[in-house]
C-alpha cells in the first residue's frame, strides 16, 4: 500500500513540475509601447469633455471602442480636448496612438 502512495505522489509531483503545453509560443504579439506620461482626465466622465495629455504635444489618433470591440469613433486630436458628448453612458476602450506609440485605456462615461 505504501508503494502505491509513493508512486502516486511521485507522478503528481512530476506532472506539476513539468512545463505543460501552452497556447502561446513565447513570441511578443503586441509590440506597442506606452506613451510617456499619458494622462486622461476626468475619468469617469460626467461632462462632455475628456482631456488627454502626454509629454509630447504631438497629434494623437484616438480610437474609441465599445465593450464588444466595435469602433465607435476615430478622431485625430491636435489639442488636448476630446468631445464625448455623442457617446452614451457606459464603458469604452480608448486606443491612443502618438508618434508611432500606442496604448489602451478604459474610459467610463456617466
Amino acid at each position: 500500500m505504501k508503494k502505491h502512495y509513493l508512486i502516486i505522489i511521485t507522478i503528481a509531483i512530476g506532472l506539476f513540475t513539468v512545463n505543460g503545453f501552452s497556447q502561446t509560443n513565447g513570441m511578443v504579439l503586441d509590440n506597442t509601447s506606452n506613451i510617456e506620461n499619458l494622462s486622461i482626465f476626468p475619468n469617469p466622465v460626467s461632462q462632455d469633455k475628456v482631456y488627454i495629455t502626454s509629454n509630447s504635444n504631438s497629434p494623437k489618433i484616438i480610437e474609441i471602442y465599445n465593450v464588444l470591440g466595435k469602433n465607435i469613433l476615430t478622431v485625430t486630436l491636435t489639442q488636448n480636448e476630446l468631445n464625448v458628448s455623442k457617446l452614451k453612458a457606459g464603458v469604452y476602450i480608448l486606443k491612443i496612438t502618438e508618434n508611432g506609440n500606442s496604448t489602451t485605456r478604459k474610459l467610463v462615461i456617466r
